[in-house]
């Protein structure tokens, strides 16, 4: 799903944390190191995704927030953001000629450069956060 927030949503919010739980307070994001990535340069997107890029050659910025049964995509086209929610159980990561993730039949493919390096301890946290949400899920 897919959310508009440039400007305060309380619907949109109100999806977002019953899908994903809700944000973390301060105290446990310190415990954490951080539940969000610097920005990273959007290299690729879906069909679906199309429509919330720039339609110019400026360059298309996103980040990642950390929630406690998902994360959110936010993606910047020009100065309005917004939102891809996605739970765990439908995440997939996948790292080619950069790092992307898939769900609910979309994409986004941050391009590998600096500003992905500065992001590989957030990303190894972000798997290992997967990790321990599929154990919870696993049959016998």
């Amino acid at each position: 799903m897919i959310f508009n927030t440039t400007h305060k949503n309380n619907d949109a919010k109100a999806t977002i944390d019953d899908l994903l739980g809700a944000p973390y307070s301060f105290f446990q994001s310190l415990k954490m190191g951080g539940t969000g990535s610097k920005r990273m340069i959007i290299e690729k997107v879906g069909h679906g995704f199309a429509k919330y890029m720039n339609k110019v050659s400026d360059i298309n910025y996103g980040n990642i927030e950390l929630r406690e049964k998902g994360i959110i995509v936010h993606i910047n086209k020009g100065l309005e953001t917004f939102s891809w929610a996605i739970p765990y159980y439908q995440l997939h990561t996948y790292r080619t000629s950069g790092f992307s993730i898939h769900a609910q039949g979309n994409f986004v493919r941050f391009k590998y450069n600096k500003l992905f390096n500065e992001n590989k301890k957030f990303i190894e946290k972000l798997v290992n956060f997967k990790i321990e949400n599929d154990k919870q899920y696993q049959l016998y």
